[in-house]
């Protein structure tokens, strides 16, 4: 047993990591989300921190019920690696026409595409379920069912905050090439408004924090939550799997002599709601900033914009519910962040790696994330390394 078992009200929490080293407001979160009457189990990874509601880097089992906010508000959000054919000599000394390439191809920050991307035209990206998937636009929530040309126009766009496109070399030399995005505004409008539907219910009233309000089992509301919830997460899974076309693309086209050729795209959420059975009971598992991690399943844990990166297969620890932490985790907010690093710390920091440097993206620099090192040595019993990666360009929205 590597985790550390803290006292909880209902459920014991189970810390894969140092208790002492959590910061006081995520514990508070910590202990209320264990004295929801409906739960069953919660783990928490090595990369948790304070969040909306829940904290990031939490896993929640609970019977009969689940809560909006223990999802977060990019439902869905998750990341995708695919190893290529090409190697760190097939790379060019200088990456700036790469990422330049990168950053046309795909849309970042509030960006969307002129026109919707047809999946048909992208080489090797499965067709199948498109048109079924989009017919399920009209059953949303109705406050959204107008956003539905900007949400085809989204699709296969990256988004802003810590969401990022790279290209990275493992420890062979192989060129790998990596991405993290979500549900865009569309997952993230649909949880704002379930979270507020779930607020009003009458058995969610007193709760010790309003953000942990809960949709229970067989009423309209939760029918309602799980059509939009699980559609927002397939929305999220096909985005990253447009992106990544368009970004094979861009490698095929930059690399023509070389023929580049690509492997099993991994792909993995780490906002999300599966369905799944513990000790005889059916119970709702709830990931926020946190992947599945069953015996052999492959994940993929980030650090920041200049550290390392690692390709994961899991261990299915059923203490931690058969999952892993989803990143570093940040140490420290974007505000301050901000407030204690500058360009040039960025420009430091970020030194070998073809990336934006300047004030915009000094929230995400490496200083304000966990080391990546410690994190996955803390999950020894969760996951076992499959490949190092280490990014060499980064896009970011």
């Amino acid at each position: 047993m590597s985790y550390t078992q803290v006292p909880g009200v209902r459920v014991p929490i189970r810390m894969w990591t140092d208790p002492a080293a959590v910061e006081g407001v995520a514990m508070q979160q910590l202990r209320n989300v264990s004295s929801l009457p409906w739960i069953k189990g919660l783990a928490v990874m090595p990369d948790v921190h304070y969040g909306k509601g829940a904290t990031v880097g939490s896993v929640i089992a609970m019977h009969g019920a689940v809560c909006p906010a223990a999802v977060g508000v990019d439902i869905g959000c998750g990341m995708s690696a695919v190893r290529t054919s090409l190697t760190a000599n097939d790379l060019p000394g200088d990456l700036s026409r790469l990422r330049s390439k990168i950053e046309q191809a795909v849309p970042v920050g509030r960006g969307m595409h002129d026109e919707a991307v047809d999946p048909a035209r992208l080489y090797g990206l499965p067709t199948a379920g498109w048109d079924r998937f989009w017919d399920g636009f009209d059953d949303l929530a109705e406050p959204v069912r107008f956003r539905h040309e900007r949400a085809t126009k989204q699709m296969g766009t990256l988004g802003s905050g810590n969401h990022f496109i790279e290209v990275c070399l493992d420890e062979e030399g192989a060129v790998w090439l990596m991405l993290h995005s979500g549900s865009r505004n569309i997952g993230k409008e649909l949880a704002e408004y379930h979270i507020e539907q779930a607020q009003k219910l009458p058995h969610n009233q007193g709760l010790v924090d309003r953000d942990l309000a809960v949709f229970v089992a067989d009423t309209p509301q939760m029918a309602a939550y799980r059509r939009d919830l699980f559609w927002a997460q397939d929305y999220a899974k096909r985005n990253r799997a447009i992106m990544m076309a368009l970004f094979q693309e861009v490698l095929r086209r930059e690399f023509r002599k070389a023929k580049v050729t690509f492997g099993e795209v991994i792909s993995c959420h780490h906002n999300y709601v599966a369905e799944e059975r513990y000790d005889g009971m059916d119970l709702l598992v709830t990931r926020k900033g946190a992947i599945r991690a069953g015996s052999g399943d492959h994940g993929i844990i980030p650090g920041s914009m200049g550290t390392g990166s690692y390709i994961v297969r899991g261990l299915g620890n059923a203490d931690a519910f058969n999952s892993a932490s989803h990143g570093a985790g940040r140490r420290m907010s974007r505000n301050a962040a901000k407030k204690r690093f500058s360009t040039r710390d960025l420009e430091e920091q970020t030194k070998g790696v073809e990336c934006r440097k300047d004030s915009g993206v000094v929230d995400e620099i490496p200083g304000a994330y966990k080391p990546i090192e410690k994190v996955i040595e803390q999950q020894r019993d969760l996951v076992e390394v499959v490949a190092k990666l280490k990014q060499v360009v980064c896009v970011k929205g």
